[in-house]
């Protein structure tokens, strides 16, 4: 799949553009995407310095560098990149070489005459290269109305990211270009779709006057809710849409060109790199799965984060401390059979205060029960494992009863400790789960009316109705789709989520079904209508279903 050339504008300067650009670039770098950054910004170039921690040396060479190659008749582009170190795949093509002869070089450029000699076919390789070789091309465009902006916001772009502050004329000239941008590419003998554009509110500060922010709030809306037209889900409001989009005003990083984004790994609502981590969700998910976003912003953030990721371990294996010993034993056979083991001794705070985890699968040994933390750990583990292969796997000790173990456990398909079965018997068992020689989890044929009234009627905490919510929206793309399989195999997946054992059912850390799931089990409910067992074909059934609406 080709990649995507996104270009950043602001119709005004001092919007924190740039900024942006490079923290959103680190970003994606960091979640595993090839990231190309390129700064158009001939005139006040700027780019690098955000970048130059990570570069080994200066740029020797930029976009300008394009011009003189395509000027000399230089068939093929040179690549003119400059690596960044430490943070994946992430290479800057400079403004130009920063030497006394850059500016000369800046004002002798004549666009019209280039584009004139062929110079937009020359672009066209450039871009067939970039698209080729990265996942995401971001572009960092100049301000105003100019030959630049025009090649950044209608040449090149597949969509474009456009800044403004709660300022009318930036507002209006950013909607402005925004408008022309798509004008202009009708124009051109180029194949390009409509342009999808993202509208950020930069620097807002909400905190010491709310009500004149709540009004400003209110005017950006009407001045660019028109952007939203041909990207935002439906039934996702625009308002909803632009606070995810909107950058706070945090003092701090106005001085100097820092990215927040590499000193704040694991940012709460309030920082800074909060809002960067959504907006770069946003363009990681190309524009799409909006309604996720509305649901959960920390699911449709942690959806990209892990999407690419590697593991360092295949397998971590939590243990209380009684079976301590066991667990090193079984680490060490694990990695006699080639499996990278690690492992977690219950009461390690540093996991819990992890924004993810470095092994793909949790190996949960139960000595009896399963205790208050490891219950927490299966939780982070549960809410950051959805759409992804990793597998949740018990180890009982010979006195555990898995009918006494809450349902997310005891219903798994488990291994056994015993006095014939010890850690290296357990360590294969293992293997051949994780190889899929054996099933992880044994199923059946699932009741999906029943199963929704059962989840209509179930009392979880908060962060197990986030997975369960994530799951019937999965089961109504499904049921809608007519794939019985999938709704089988996520209606087995919701059935584990529920099951709770008799004595979890007062706790007051438990609540009842949040409104938006309960909306979405209804509509599973009113399109399978009144079969309340499901043994036919989903498609027949849904195409059934339609006449219910």
């Amino acid at each position: 799949m080709p990649g995507t050339v996104i270009t950043f504008y602001s119709y005004k300067g001092g919007v924190g553009r740039s900024f942006t650009l490079a923290n959103i670039a680190v970003l994606l770098a960091r979640w595993g995407h090839r990231v190309l950054c390129v700064d158009w910004d001939l005139e006040a170039p700027g780019l690098h310095d955000y970048f130059r921690p990570m570069m080994s040396a200066d740029a020797t060479g930029g976009v300008l560098d394009l011009v003189d190659d395509f000027l000399a008749d230089r068939l093929r582009p040179a690549r003119h990149t400059t690596r960044l170190t430490g943070m994946g795949k992430l290479d800057l093509i400079a403004a130009g070489r920063d030497d006394f002869a850059y500016t000369g070089r800046v004002q002798a450029i004549d666009w019209e005459s280039l584009y004139e000699q062929g110079f937009g076919d020359y672009l066209e390789q450039c871009r067939e290269r970039w698209t080729a070789e990265y996942d995401f091309i971001l572009l960092d465009s100049r301000t105003g109305i100019s030959d630049i902006g025009g090649i950044c916001t209608a040449h090149l772009p597949d969509r474009l990211v456009v800044l403004f502050t709660a300022n009318v004329q930036s507002m209006e000239g950013a909607v402005d270009i925004a408008e022309r941008a798509d004008v202009a590419r009708d124009r051109m003998p180029y194949d390009r779709p409509r342009l999808a554009i993202l509208p950020v509110l930069s620097r807002f500060d909400a905190r010491d006057e709310y009500a004149r922010a709540e009004e400003w709030r209110r005017i950006c809306l009407d001045k660019t809710k028109g952007l939203f037209s041909n990207w935002l889900d439906r039934d996702v409001p625009p308002e909803l849409m632009s606070r995810h989009l909107t950058l706070p005003y945090v003092s701090y990083w106005t001085f100097g060109e820092e990215l927040p984004v590499r000193s704040e790994p694991n940012p709460t609502a309030d920082q800074i790199s909060y809002a960067l981590e959504t907006v770069a969700a946003v363009i990681a998910h190309h524009f799409d799965r909006t309604e996720l976003l509305a649901q959960n912003r920390d699911a449709y953030v942690a959806a990209v984060r892990t999407e690419n990721r590697t593991f360092s371990r295949e397998v971590r294996v939590s243990t209380p401390r009684p079976t301590l010993p066991v667990a090193n034993e079984l680490v060490r056979y694990l990695e006699a059979e080639g499996i990278h083991a690690e492992l977690s001794l219950s009461g390690d705070r540093s996991l819990l205060g992890r924004s993810d985890d470095g092994a793909r699968h949790l190996c949960l040994i139960v000595d009896q029960e399963v205790s208050r933390w490891q219950q927490a750990e299966v939780e982070l583990f549960l809410h950051r494992t959805l759409g992804q292969d990793r597998r949740l796997i018990p180890v009982l000790t010979a006195e555990t009863e898995p009918n006494r173990l809450p349902g997310y456990v005891g219903n798994l398909r488990y291994l056994r400790l015993g006095p014939s079965r010890g850690p290296a018997e357990v360590a294969r068992g293992l293997v051949e789960q994780l190889t899929g020689v054996a099933g992880l989890v044994d199923t059946g044929d699932v009741d999906l009316v029943t199963l929704m009234r059962q989840v209509s009627g179930a009392r979880l905490r908060p962060l197990l109705w986030e997975l369960v919510d994530e799951l019937v929206t999965a089961l109504t793309a499904a049921v809608g789709a007519g794939d019985d399989l999938r709704a089988q195999e996520l209606g087995a997946d919701l059935a584990l989520a529920i099951r709770q054992r008799v004595s979890e059912n007062g706790s007051n850390q438990h609540v009842g079904v949040p409104a938006g799931t309960q909306e979405a089990i209804e509509w599973v409910e009113r399109y399978l209508g009144s079969r309340h067992q499901f043994t036919g074909n989903l498609g027949d059934q849904a195409r059934a279903g339609e006449d219910l609406g």
